[in-house]
């Protein structure tokens, strides 16, 4: 079942009893990339398991908690544990987060995640830009009633708004940033991908795989945000590397590059989203 506004109001109703921030930009961190939110200045923690109807992150790596603080003068919404189809709970669920920051008046999303490499020339620990998805979930968040003033069949041909696309890119190269660019192939997991779905996945035009993202894409779009989204290659999908994978290794390469993510996010806040919300 789709959340209605009733159950986004009473999860909005108790934020407010614990800030007053207004953010203007939201941002949910990937597995093992959690630690942006921490260093936000005038942070306000909140436990996603005392959010009413909010769902609980299940997952090692993803903490469970909404952090409203400031970046520089920019204020934002950091979500630190997203929540997953294969952890049981509706694909409406999934995007849940996304309703919540719509109602608190958020326009832009930046989304991230820990993927596989699928194209070849990726190695674990690039950053890639996602200039577009695939959607293998099978779901939409979107069925059900329409609970907002956003569209019943929403183009998707701009899901990653292109126009930021050219500055990202020279926000990485002025960083000493190496971003590689492509699209995000989404399944539903928790199994990570055979040897067939992969070379599946490359012919389809993936880039990288994820079990995660395109739920919230999907809802941001829907509800008329503008979105960046950045992938951690955490490691190379199956049959593109013969080692086996496992999620301790995805964690062990998100660590490794995590001064490397927080400063490219850090950038984009200075210098693409501050002066988009002026």
């Amino acid at each position: 079942m789709a959340a209605n506004r009733t159950q986004v109001n009473r999860a909005v109703e108790f934020i407010r009893t614990k800030t007053q921030l207004e953010p203007r930009a939201g941002i949910i961190l990937g597995s093992g990339l959690g630690t942006f939110a921490d260093e936000l200045s005038d942070k306000v923690k909140i436990a996603t398991s005392s959010i009413p109807e909010y769902p609980e992150s299940t997952v090692s790596g993803h903490k469970g908690y909404l952090v409203f603080g400031y970046h520089k003068t920019v204020p934002v919404l950091a979500v630190q544990g997203r929540t997953h189809f294969y952890e049981g709970y509706p694909i409406q669920k999934v995007s849940f987060v996304v309703r919540l920051m719509e109602a608190l008046g958020i326009r832009l999303l930046v989304v991230t995640n820990a993927a596989g490499g699928v194209n070849s020339t990726f190695e674990p620990g690039d950053l890639m830009l996602i200039t577009d998805h695939v959607n293998f979930l099978f779901q939409n968040p979107l069925i059900g009633p329409v609970e907002n003033d956003g569209p019943r069949f929403p183009d998707m041909s701009d899901a990653y708004t292109c126009k930021f696309f050219d500055r990202l890119e020279h926000i990485a190269l002025e960083e000493g940033i190496k971003l590689k660019k492509g699209v995000l192939w989404a399944s539903g997991g928790p199994t990570y991908e055979t040897r067939a779905e992969v070379q599946m996945a490359k012919r389809f035009g993936a880039d990288a795989a994820s079990m995660s993202t395109v739920p919230e894409v999907i809802t941001a779009v829907q509800s008329g945000m503008q979105v960046i989204g950045i992938s951690c290659i955490t490691n190379l999908a199956t049959g593109i590397s013969s080692e086996k994978l496992s999620h301790d290794e995805v964690k062990e390469t998100a660590d490794r590059v995590r001064s490397k993510f927080t400063r490219f996010v850090k950038a984009i806040i200075e210098k693409l989203i501050a002066a988009e919300i002026k």
